[in-house]
């Protein structure tokens, strides 16, 4: 059999595996088909998927016993996020910005972890979404919770705005939206460096590094990587920084971090993208000392997640979030205001 078959990854917590079946395909049940087809699938994972509308067939969520026919496009997205056996719930606090009984949508700080992994075990966002969700029904099973799901997370030293899913199928609606990429995401960075265009859009793969495996990097031409966009916009200039917007198309990691750094401009403070040390100005003493000072002020990658937006999966109604800017980033943006003597107009 010759079907065409696809791989992608999409918010980094999902694929996606596309078939289109040749002409030579005799009627097969769906579940029977993608067992034969998905390694180390299981049948139970395969209902599951079915079940939660994960399997698409020409666009649209089937039963286990549709047969799958000649020409036809199957699509299974499948999550990724690394799985944990027990998630504690733990009282941290949440900086909750909407919540109904399909949705919550966090302003995460700067410096916490999305969700447990290798040196994160706990204290992370999901933790405290499992203390949270407990509190609501002190009757909930605490094997159910890491059901609750993430569709796209944010890096520890990131502050803003993003959506968790609080029922399976809400979380499989969240996560079809991302991967067609209608899902609204706008940020705020400050930059190094005075950005030559008002406004433009990157295009570059974005990978793993191939020799540091915990960077990322961009491939503008070939194919290692995934396909990354991200459109900029200045929004004020400081001189030796610059102030922008940033707008998702895709969402990759590091995305935005690894893009500016692609065209000079790497994120004031980042330390893994070369933000972290003087990169446009002098090297005189007191430039330096002035510069040390806004690290401190802003002790991370200055960016923010600003604005989040989607079609909510219950009402069908776009819905839209802002957050404000962290006091760090003001603290640091006002200092550069001062610095170069910048006047509102």
């Amino acid at each position: 059999m010759n079907e065409e078959t696809e791989l992608s990854e999409s918010e980094e917590l999902y694929e996606k595996l596309a078939i289109n079946i040749d002409k030579g395909q005799e009627p097969l049940r769906i579940d029977k088909f993608l067992m034969s087809r998905i390694e180390g699938a299981t049948r139970n994972k395969i209902q599951q998927a079915i079940d939660d509308e994960m399997v698409l067939v020409n666009n649209k969520p089937v039963k286990s016993n549709y047969k799958v026919k000649a020409f036809d496009n199957v699509v299974v997205f499948d999550n990724r996020s690394p799985e944990s056996s027990e998630i504690i719930p733990q009282n941290i606090p949440l900086d909750i910005t909407y919540e109904d009984d399909a949705v919550l949508v966090i302003n995460k700080p700067a410096g916490m972890v999305v969700h447990p992994g290798s040196g994160n075990p706990d204290g992370t966002l999901v933790n405290a979404v499992a203390w949270h969700l407990k509190k609501q029904n002190p009757g909930l099973d605490e094997n159910q919770l890491p059901r609750f799901g993430l569709v796209h997370r944010i890096d520890k030293n990131t502050s803003g705005l993003l959506v968790m899913a609080k029922t399976q199928k809400v979380m499989s609606d969240l996560a079809k939206q991302f991967f067609n990429h209608t899902v609204h995401r706008r940020y705020i960075a400050l930059v190094w460096g005075d950005m030559e265009n008002d406004e433009g859009t990157i295009v570059a793969h974005v990978g793993r590094h191939q020799r540091f495996r915990k960077l990322f990097t961009a491939y503008p031409d070939g194919d290692y990587g995934k396909d990354a966009i991200t459109h900029y916009k200045v929004l004020a200039r400081y001189n030796y920084v610059t102030l922008v917007e940033c707008r998702l198309e895709t969402g990759r990691t590091h995305q935005i971090r690894v893009h500016m750094q692609l065209i000079g401009h790497p994120l004031f403070n980042d330390d893994f993208y070369g933000g972290d040390r003087i990169v446009k100005g002098t090297v005189f003493t007191k430039y330096k000392q002035f510069v040390d000072n806004c690290f401190a002020l802003c002790n991370r990658q200055a960016l923010h997640a600003k604005e989040l937006g989607f079609v909510h999966p219950v009402t069908l109604q776009p819905v839209h979030f802002e957050s404000e800017l962290p006091q760090d980033m003001k603290a640091v943006i006002e200092k550069w205001k001062k610095y170069i003597g910048h006047k509102e107009n």
